[in-house]
């Protein structure tokens, strides 16, 4: 049986920063569910998705979606996956470096953290302590990102992107360093789905167009 995880009472620093190092200290892999919203620049809340993630040092990950919709990502290392059931159509692109500018993979690299973010204390609310990373990204995807942490755990993500919309995303039970299944960083497209992007052996696909 996996324990949920359970950080020791460690946490004599009470910043946000040692907060976050504690909880992915020796962290090679962690699993989780999330729910998650965007509310746009002119406050409308979207409807709310839950689902499931994985991580895994140094840049795999898998991130389901359950509800309201479908949808699986998978980050293998090598390329990123997407594929949306209702459309039945897979997109693939290359994982390049830029891809790695997310706080999520920091998670299970944090010797990353300072080389890819520009980090700062965000102060406490909603019992939480806050850490704000900017990305040193050229072209960043997001203006930035606060990190919520409790004395045990990340509890929240907070995204604002470039557009001025908001995404939250809240996360519950994690387990740390549990045995991740054979398959869960690989992705296949299944029969009759369209695949759209990048060129892959044994694929039939249709490149994007610039």
């Amino acid at each position: 049986m996996i324990l949920l995880l359970c950080i020791q009472p460690a946490f004599g620093n009470g910043t946000a920063r040692g907060r976050m190092e504690a909880f992915s200290n020796s962290l090679k892999s962690v699993s989780a569910n999330f729910s998650q919203s965007v509310t746009d620049a002119n406050g409308h809340r979207g409807d709310e998705s839950r689902g499931t993630l994985a991580l895994e040092a140094p840049r795999q990950f898998r991130w389901e979606t359950t509800a309201p919709y479908q949808q699986t990502i998978v980050a293998d290392g090598a390329r990123v996956w997407v594929y949306e059931p209702d459309l039945e159509q897979v997109s693939v692109r290359s994982q390049s470096a830029a891809e790695a500018h997310s706080p999520l993979t920091v998670l299970t690299d944090l010797s990353q953290l300072d080389h890819q973010f520009g980090t700062s204390e965000a102060g406490e609310h909603d019992g939480l302590a806050w850490l704000r990373l900017v990305s040193k990204a050229k072209e960043p995807e997001f203006e930035y990102a606060e990190l919520g942490l409790d004395h045990a755990s990340l509890q929240r993500m907070v995204f604002k992107d470039q557009l001025g919309n908001t995404t939250e995303i809240r996360f519950a039970d994690w387990k740390r360093n549990p045995p991740m299944p054979i398959g869960t960083f690989t992705f296949t497209p299944p029969k009759g789905v369209d695949v759209v992007g990048d060129v892959m052996p044994d694929a039939e696909v249709f490149p994007v167009k610039e």
